[in-house]
């Protein structure tokens, strides 16, 4: 059973933390291209994939539990990510998707075709912030620092 839950934790890390923390990078581009509707779309698909990144961290408790090596969630290892992991999805739902809704709409909006410069300074700060972070929890997930 602990292999299957381990699986299905990988898969849906791949498949929805992955796009978390590319689709910022996507609407970068999208906002230099000045396309309003594209960045309101991966806006709220930045939004909804944010939340349900929280099924790859219910079915990451479930390894914990399942596990039969000792691994707590005190784990040191552990502890980090899910700090890094709450704190990556923070910046993303609070900082990183209200500047893209706010760029989306000062780029659909013609009276303000001018998009504001903190929009897009908050997006590519929060959003390379977030993949940093992403990438140290892969790292601590694949290494385990400390265990044997």
């Amino acid at each position: 059973m602990e292999t299957v839950v381990f699986a299905l934790h990988v898969v849906a890390a791949v498949f929805i933390v992955g796009p978390m923390g590319i689709l910022p990078m996507t609407a970068m581009r999208a906002v230099r291209s000045g396309q309003g509707a594209q960045v309101s779309v991966l806006a709220q698909s930045t939004f909804v994939f944010s939340w349900l990144s929280l099924l790859v961290a219910i079915l990451g408790f479930g390894v914990i539990g399942l596990n039969e090596e000792g691994t707590t969630v005190t784990t040191p290892w552990v502890l980090i990510s899910i700090i890094l992991y709450v704190v990556a999805v923070a910046l993303n739902i609070f900082a990183v998707v209200p500047a893209l809704r706010s760029a989306a709409e000062h780029l659909v909006d013609p009276a303000t075709q001018e998009l504001q410069r903190p929009d897009y300074r908050r997006i590519a700060i929060g959003s390379g912030v977030v993949t940093l972070l992403l990438v140290v929890v892969t790292v601590l997930m694949a290494w385990h620092p400390g265990s044997s």
